[in-house]
């Protein structure tokens, strides 16, 4: 039995799978129409040269950049192709006139290989203050600090890698336009799965992750004209993954965005309620957290290489699942974890076998 209702729309809708996929975190299952129309452009690149193939699907294309557009609350001109959200960020900071000692605070769950790139430009980073111990961004703290200092931009991973924790983006680029500061929002693990649209200046992102589109295709839009999207474009394009992701979209439009979000904060909410204290494996997020990604802490005792042990113990019986080490939230994390990230096609079976192996490698 399926836990979410779609469950068996997504899942009829992709090969039968040979292992259990809870991974969706790292790269969803594409459905076999996203695969079969890359594949065919794949084709046509050969017979016909892939310059001309390309102009033959311009207008799907253009369908695609409208369709990101629409879902992160920006328009078409504003948005361009990269070839992941890294690549994206990288392009933002390269064109971005920014001062040459830029300031930029950020939330408890930024993603390390973020704050790689703002210390290798020499930035001074500063942490917001979270109003809880899973990291939620203090928004009463934002506001104050903001009557008294604005950094050059505020970059917050709407999603971490790290945890399911959902950052409160929509009050955060509220507070900031308030104070003339633009708001920078990494959605790699929230596009597909929450709301996107924040209002945020700029919004970045990739194709494989809860979309379940290909990988090898990001994207980043802009407001206004400080970064003019035809200079991060990329020029050596994908263009059948962006194909492929036109059609993870209009497959993600069909089931209804709103209804997708419910269901998979409906599916963590089990997640979390099935597993947490099984073998002293403990949740780290609020059981009700309106997030797919469930993060356990280990038993008492536990290192890196025992969560990492565990994480290869389960794919070698045909369980994907990820060890989350501490480099993914330097800021906050101390411990690496194991992090499930089950879609909408995850049956509690799947969940139960789970926690049977858990429970093994447990107290």
């Amino acid at each position: 039995m399926y836990v979410s209702e779609l469950g068996d729309l997504w899942h009829r809708a992709r090969t039968e799978p040979v292992s259990i996929h809870l991974d969706s975190a790292a790269a969803s299952r594409a459905s076999n129409q996203v695969i079969e129309t890359i594949t065919a452009h794949l084709w046509r690149e050969a017979e016909r040269g892939a310059y001309v193939a390309q102009e033959q699907i311009t207008e799907s294309l253009d369908r695609c950049r409208r369709d990101i557009a629409t879902l992160v609350g920006r328009q078409a001109h504003e948005l361009a192709f990269r070839e992941s959200a890294k690549a994206a960020l990288r392009a933002l900071l390269t064109f971005w006139n920014l001062p040459i000692s830029a300031s930029v605070w950020v939330a408890k769950n930024e993603f390390g290989p973020n704050l790689d790139e703002f210390e290798r430009r020499g930035y001074a980073v500063h942490t917001i203050p979270s109003a809880d111990v899973y990291g939620h961004v203090d928004t009463d703290a934002l506001e104050n600090m903001l009557q008294f200092e604005q950094p050059d931009f505020i970059h917050v991973c709407h999603i971490g890698s790290h945890s399911g924790i959902v950052q409160p983006v929509e009050k955060i680029v509220e507070l900031a336009r308030t104070a003339g500061v633009p708001v920078v929002v990494d959605v790699a693990q929230s596009f597909g799965q929450r709301n996107c649209a924040s209002g945020a200046d700029v919004v970045y992102g990739t194709s494989r992750k809860w979309l379940a589109g290909p990988r090898g295709v990001g994207f980043l839009a802009v407001r206004g004209d400080s970064v003019r999207p035809a200079e991060i474009e990329s020029s050596e394009a994908f263009v059948a993954g962006r194909l492929g992701l036109g059609v993870a979209i209009q497959e993600l439009q069909s089931f209804g965005p709103e209804r997708v979000s419910r269901e998979l904060a409906a599916i963590g909410q089990f997640t979390r309620e099935r597993l947490h204290g099984i073998g002293s494996w403990e949740v780290i997020e609020p059981i009700n957290e309106p997030s797919a990604i469930v993060t356990l802490a280990p038993p008492p005792g536990w290192g890196p290489s025992d969560v990492l042990a565990a994480r290869d113990k389960l794919r070698s019986i045909g369980i994907l699942v990820t060890c989350a080490d501490s480099w993914r939230a330097p800021l906050s994390a101390e411990q690496s974890v194991l992090r499930i990230s089950p879609h909408l096609d995850v049956q509690r079976s799947h969940l139960d076998q789970l926690a049977n192996e858990l429970r093994g490698m447990g107290y």
